[in-house]
Parts: C-alpha cells; sequence; structure tokens
C-alpha cells in the first residue's frame, strides 16, 4: 500500500498518465483503482482534514479556523471529456477552482466547476459544504467580485461575514494586498505538481482528488521537517 500511495503522489507531481507509471510501482489499473476508491468513500478529503488539524496544532492554532480567504482559479482543460466552461472574465476554457483557505494557506473547502459558473455561485456552493468544518468560522476575506447580494445571502445564513479587500484606483501595477495574498499563494503551491496545470480529469469529483493529494503531500512534508 505504500507503494499504492508513492505511485499517486508520483502521478500528482509528474503530471504523467496513470498507464505510464514507471514499472518500479503495482500496476497503473491497481493504483487507478485505489484512487478511485478512496475519493468514492471520501477518505482523501478525511486524510486531507486530519492533517491540516495536526498541521494547524504544531503551529499553535486550533483545528478550526476562524478566518479564511476565499478565491477561484480558472484552468484550462484538455481534449478529455467532462464538465467544462467558458470564464470570459479570464478568457479561459475549462474549469475553474473555488478555494477556501485559513489563514496559514491550509485548504478549507474545494469545490470545482465549470469555468462558466461565476465566482458568487462557487461561493455559495463552497459554503454549503461548509458543515462543522466551519464552526468557527467569523470572518472571510475576499475581493470584490464577491461583494452584491452574496454578502446578505451569507449574513442570513452564516455566523462569518465576508470583508471584501480592494485595490485602491490610485495603485499602479502589480500590488501585494493585505489577506489577498494568502490563497494566491497556495495556488502557487499548486504549480510545483503538474497534475495541476491544467484540469485533465474526467469528473470534477477527480480533481477536487487531486488537490486534496496536493494538500496531503505538502502538509506531510512540513509535519516530518526537522
Amino acid at each position: 500500500m505504500r507503494l499504492v500511495l508513492n505511485a499517486i503522489l508520483y502521478v500528482v507531481v509528474g503530471g504523467i498518465q496513470w498507464r505510464l507509471l514507471p514499472q518500479e510501482y503495482p500496476k497503473w489499473k491497481s493504483v487507478y483503482h485505489y484512487f478511485r476508491q478512496w475519493r468514492h468513500s471520501g477518505d482523501w478529503q478525511r486524510l486531507h482534514d486530519t492533517l491540516r488539524a495536526q498541521v494547524r496544532r504544531q503551529a499553535g492554532r486550533h483545528k478550526h479556523a476562524t478566518a479564511g480567504c476565499l478565491d477561484s482559479q480558472s484552468v484550462k482543460t484538455t481534449h478529455i471529456p467532462g464538465e467544462h466552461g467558458y470564464d470570459a472574465g479570464k478568457q479561459v476554457k475549462g474549469r475553474k477552482r473555488h478555494l477556501l483557505v485559513d489563514t496559514l494557506g491550509l485548504l478549507v473547502v474545494i469545490v470545482v466547476t465549470a469555468a462558466s459558473v461565476s465566482d458568487p455561485a462557487g461561493a455559495r456552493l463552497v459554503f454549503q459544504r461548509l458543515g462543522g468544518i466551519g464552526k468557527k468560522l467569523r470572518l472571510i476575506w475576499v475581493d470584490g467580485t464577491y461583494r452584491g447580494q452574496l454578502l446578505t445571502w451569507v449574513a442570513d445564513r452564516f455566523r462569518f461575514r465576508l470583508r471584501p479587500v480592494l485595490r485602491r484606483a490610485e495603485q499602479p501595477g502589480f500590488v501585494v494586498l493585505p489577506r489577498r495574498w494568502v490563497v494566491e499563494r497556495t495556488f502557487g503551491w499548486f504549480n510545483l505538481h503538474r497534475r495541476l496545470s491544467k484540469d485533465y480529469e474526467v469528473l470534477p469529483a477527480s480533481s477536487e482528488a487531486m488537490i486534496h493529494i496536493t494538500m496531503i503531500r505538502l502538509m506531510l512534508r512540513r509535519l516530518a521537517a526537522p
């Protein structure tokens, strides 16, 4: 089973097709079988949430976050069939990753949709998946896209509130915005894993599992660091 896990991590980091796994790993069909089985059972998310709690404790934080940051990332898809759309704002045909992270940049909730889904609509899907994970959440920083009716919708249904962090008009060029840089750094961590350079999965659920596995690898390395 250790070789199976190593093979799955090899696919995520190297960005290769399942059938191109080197011979020192188990047969690719067996490796994919376990990936798919653990996706269906929710084991990837449970393992991820357990490790996130340990990393937060290691950093002196409570296992449940009280604040976070929300943003989305549009990525291209390949010729593989599956749900996809067009993000007119970023001019990307593919899928959109709606990401809620804590103040350490650790993943709290991920929802993958077609790129045509708006950021506010994606945010509603994210908040509906929070469950007990978000019971201590009180504040979430967002960009200007999430203003409008979403602020009222959140205030009527949840204990936390959204706080937009806007760029001032007089700021020229690239500017690192307070709080919002945390989720942008998490997107940067994704770039270290070639499987996430595009969305190669047929099912959005598989895309979400790949992101959970990516964060599992990052957290394991952090916990194992001397």
